[in-house]
Parts: C-alpha cells; structure tokens; sequence
C-alpha cells in the first residue's frame, strides 16, 4: 500500500515505468556479469604493456633462486599472461620471423638490455579444425591465446609466456550464451508480470461489460487503477445504473399503462354489451377479448421481471422433462431425448417460462413438440421440434417482436397475442444464451436455444 503512494497515476506514465526499469535492471545485469567474468583484468592489448610484463617478470625469476622459482611462478601465472618456467628449452611449434615479430623480439631485447638473448615466438594452432599449411601473423602485434613468447635466462632455464588457456574460448562463449538466456528469462517474466498488474483492471472492465449484456443487475465495479480507469469505471457504474433505472422505469410505465386500460376496456365491455346487432357485437367482444389478453399478459411479464429472481444452480434436464410430461398429461405430444440430468446456472422460473412458451409454440402451431438436449463444449444446446409448416426466413427475427404475428402460418384463431417468442429471447440472453430458429429440410420449424454452463 505504501509502494502505490509513489507510483505514477496514469497507463501512460506507468508503462513508461516498467519498461525504464526493465532497462536499468537489464544494465545492471549485465554489468554484473562483466565485472565476474572478467576477473582476471583486463587484457594484454598492444606490445608495449607486453613487453613491460615480460620485462619486469624475467628480471624477477633471474633475481631470484631457482629452488624458489616454481612457487613465484605459480603466484605470478594468471589466465591473461600465463608464465611457465623450464630448466629446459620447451619444444617449439609454429615460430614466426619477419615484421612484426621482430620489432617486437628486438623491443624486448632492448628492455632486457641483452641484444644477443634467445627469444621465440610462435602461433600454436586451434583446437578444432584442420588448418593445413602455416599460420598467417596479423599485420599488428596483438596479444591472442594462440600465441606463445619463449625467453631464455641468464643462467639457461626458460621462461614461456602465453595468452591463456586456448579452449577458454569456446566455453566463455557458452558461459555468455547462457547468461544471456537468464537474463532474457529474468526480464521475459518480469515484464509479463508488469503487464498483467497493469492490464488486470482493464481485464475486470471487459468483462463486467460482458456480464452488462446479460445480467443487468450485476454488481458495479470497484474503482481501483490507474486515474484513466478510474475514470473509466466511474462512468461504466453510473452508464450501467441509468441503464438499470431506464429498464425498470420503462417496466413501471408499461405495467401502469397496461393496468390503467383494464377500466376503460370494461366500460367498452359494458358498452358492447348493449349493442343490439348479434354480430357486431360478437366482434367488438372479441376484439376486447383479444386486448384483454394482451393487458393480462404485458402485466404478467412486468411483474415477473419486477421480481429479478436470483440465479442458482438447477437441473435443466428435469426442467424439460417435466415440461413434456406436463403437455403428455393435457393431450399434447411432447418427447424429450436427452441426459437424465443435467446442471445449469440460471433462473428456475424465468426459464421454465421460457421453455414453457416456445414448446406452447410448437404444439399450438406444429401440432407436436419433441425436445432434445445435448451437452456440448462450455454450453448446453436444446433443440424444439414442431411438425407444422415453418415460418418464411424473413421472418425469422421478425417474430421475435413484441406483440407481431404471422398471418397466414401463426394465425390469431390460436389465441396467442405475440409474446411467447419475445419473452423467451429475452429470458435466454440474459443467462448469455440465445434463440435461433431454422425450417428442417424434412418439414416443420427447429427452435434451437444456446445456453452457458
């Protein structure tokens, strides 16, 4: 908590952050790894500090005696120049004359103030490779591990000076490499880790925007972030509640306009009432039979919607059993094929009403309803069978109006007043789900209905 008092308060300023300390760590890192590779100092780079290393170490193995030679040899070897001390000449490999070993022999000789003292110089070849014929001498005298320079003494023994192990090559490259994975690796996760903290409040807004579509009554975001988001959430909260207040004011209005015509529809009963032409009157009748049950059922629906029944855990697969053998016992076929059980999410009486409508559907319209569930890959597939006639493609999202009805397929004779199908693309998409519907090549309408797990 104290750490966040110092952080920056915007996306922008944050990102700038992660990505200057991932410089400053990678910097440190590396500087790191060149100070404890590099122990031994740094290296032998032109002739002139050669010569002086040479000079001052075969002034010290002369002055001292030769049975103390090996221990001052030992402490004076190291892997830059490495010093060897023989008592005799050690066998010699690819020696080399002309320019610049010269220059550099006469050097030393003049250093030593021994213009006559026998110095060899040779260029050992690598390790791996064949490398058939002699090996070239660069144009500059430049210290390598390849490179071996013998001095004899005053008293005869030999002094051998060379650039290292030849094979500390290959395996400092190793050493590199290896390193350099780490510290990729050390970043890579750091990095990550960086940008799922930042990123994680933008994750929560994408999906309570999600969740908005579905369940309007979901709880509001906290806000927490960066001051961008914040802002951000502020406004989500406050859009999700208008939305929430618009919803239930429109329900209101609906429910007590649909209340507010029952009075004048039995004034207009009673009216009818006294109409003296048997048909007109049978007409009107009717009429206000068919607005009755359009009232009763738009309050049914507010005050089911007014109740925002909580979701829990339910059994589908019994749902639509007991729906069938419902319609079994009033005379209707209804089959269903499916899983004996089978837990949803979700609200029982809202998709009971659901599923209730669109089997009423089918039985009213097709004359059957066969039911088949089956559980797919994070979700639940229900398909609703009829065999009636279908209904023409383009009117495939029409019926899902409030209050529309097909004239020639759906007729009015059934006594439905065009809420059924509404209804219930209303209840699956708030659990997430949806409703399609498809004429089946062998005859009849499909109602297929997804659901989430």
């Amino acid at each position: 908590m104290l750490l966040r008092r110092f952080l920056p308060d915007s996306i922008a300023a944050r990102t700038a952050l992660t990505v200057v300390l991932a410089l400053l760590l990678t910097q440190a890192i590396s500087a790191l790894v060149y100070v404890t590779d590099r122990h031994e100092g740094p290296p032998v780079h032109g002739p002139r500090v050669l010569i002086e290393r040479v000079t001052a170490i075969v002034q010290l193995v002369e002055s001292t005696p030769p049975r103390e030679r090996p221990r001052v040899v030992r402490a004076l070897d190291d892997p830059v120049l490495g010093v060897t001390w023989s008592e005799t000449q050690p066998r010699m490999g690819d020696l080399k004359d002309g320019f610049p070993v010269e220059a550099l022999r006469r050097r030393l000789r003049q250093a030593l103030a021994d213009p006559r003292r026998p110095v060899f110089i040779e260029v050992r070849r690598p390790l791996v490779g064949p490398q058939p014929g002699p090996l070239p001498m660069p144009e500059e005298m430049h210290w390598s591990a390849r490179m071996r320079l013998t001095v004899q003494l005053t008293d005869g023994t030999w002094l051998s000076f060379t650039g290292g192990d030849p094979a500390e090559g290959p395996f400092r490259l190793v050493r590199f490499v290896l390193w350099m994975v780490a510290i990729g690796g050390v970043i890579a996760i750091l990095s990550l880790w960086a940008a799922r903290r930042l990123t994680a409040p933008l994750a929560r807004f994408a999906g309570a925007a999600e969740r908005l579509g579905v369940d309007g009554e979901s709880d509001p975001l906290p806000e927490a972030g960066p001051k961008e988001l914040r802002a951000a959430t502020r406004a989500f909260n406050r859009m999700q509640e208008r939305l929430r207040r618009f919803v239930a004011d429109r329900t209101q209005m609906l429910a007590a306009i649909s209340h507010d015509l029952r009075t004048p529809l039995t004034r207009l009963r009673l009216r009818a009432e006294l109409v003296d032409d048997p048909e007109m009157q049978r007409k009107m009748l009717a009429d206000l039979d068919e607005m009755e049950a359009m009232i009763t059922a738009t309050l049914a629906f507010a005050r089911e919607d007014a109740q925002r029944e909580p979701r829990g855990p339910l059994d589908l697969a019994d749902l639509l059993q007991s729906l069938c053998d419902d319609r079994v016992d009033t005379g209707h076929d209804a089959t269903y094929r499916g899983p004996a059980h089978l837990a949803v999410d979700g609200r029982p009486v809202a998709l009971r009403r659901a599923f209730a409508n669109l089997m009423d559907n089918a039985i009213a319209y097709g004359g059957a309803c066969r039911v088949r569930l089956a559980p797919e890959d994070g979700q639940v597939r229900i398909q609703i069978d009829d065999d009636g006639p279908g209904i023409p493609e383009a009117e495939f999202e029409k019926v899902f109006a409030p209050f529309y009805r097909l004239e020639r397929s759906r007729s009015r004779d059934t006594g439905g007043v065009g809420l059924g199908l509404s209804t219930a693309r209303s209840i699956v998409r708030g659990h997430g789900g949806d409703v399609m519907l498809a004429n089946r090549a062998e005859g009849g309408l499909r109602v297929t209905v997804v659901l989430p797990v």
